[in-house]
């Protein structure tokens, strides 16, 4: 899967998202690898914003290759099993990262 495809895919996801009452989080996603690049993906008043950009202040940051990002994604890789694995690096609020995989595990 391209840069761009993950990007649209995230996107996807985001736009059916209902984040009414949720709290702020802001997480970059460093994707590794030829079909790499960055985005983040924030939560913020209510709503769910992916953009292709590095986020400067965010809560924590994740980096991982675009195949175990898809798995995670997909619910086929758990997140707190690829941290202790390393394959997903955490850098920042652990607390935040957490968030961010419930947030994805709610969309399901």
């Amino acid at each position: 899967m391209t840069f761009d495809e993950t990007l649209a895919k995230v996107r996807g996801i985001a736009a059916n998202q209902n984040a009414e009452g949720a709290p702020f989080l802001a997480v970059q996603i460093n994707l590794t690898g030829k079909d790499g690049g960055v985005f983040y993906v924030e939560v913020k008043d209510g709503r769910v914003n992916v953009e292709p950009y590095e986020y400067n202040d965010r809560s924590c940051a994740i980096t991982i290759d675009p195949a175990n990002f898809d798995k995670l994604v997909e619910g086929k890789l758990d997140p707190v099993a690829a941290y202790t694995v390393g394959k997903l690096k955490v850098e920042g609020d652990l607390g935040k990262a957490l968030e961010f995989s419930k947030l994805i595990k709610k969309v399901k």
